[in-house]
C-alpha cells in the first residue's frame, strides 16, 4: 500500500483524492455527505440514489464501522479521553 494513501475497510483517505478527506472507497463520495443525509432525516436509500458509485453494502459497512468505534468504551478512550 502506498504510504500516503490508507484504506480503512469502506473509507480512503488519500492527499491526492479530494486533498485527503475521507471518502468512500473507490469514489470521489465524502463519508460526510452519508452522515449529513441522515441527520437531515434523508434515508440511506435516497443518500444511495443520489451517489450511485456508493455501493450499498459499502455505506452499511462504513456504519457499523462507526458504530463499532462509538460504541466501544476502549475506542472511545483511546481516541478521545
Amino acid at each position: 500500500m502506498n504510504t500516503s494513501n490508507s484504506i480503512y475497510g469502506a473509507v480512503n483517505i488519500d492527499p491526492e483524492i479530494m486533498g485527503g478527506t475521507p471518502v468512500f472507497n473507490g469514489t470521489r463520495v465524502p463519508i460526510q455527505s452519508l452522515f449529513d443525509y441522515l441527520s437531515t432525516g434523508e434515508t440511506l436509500d435516497e443518500f444511495l440514489e443520489n451517489f450511485p458509485s456508493v455501493k450499498k453494502e459499502t455505506a452499511l459497512l462504513l456504519l457499523e464501522m462507526a458504530k463499532k468505534t462509538l460504541t466501544s468504551e476502549k475506542l472511545l478512550h483511546e481516541n478521545f479521553a
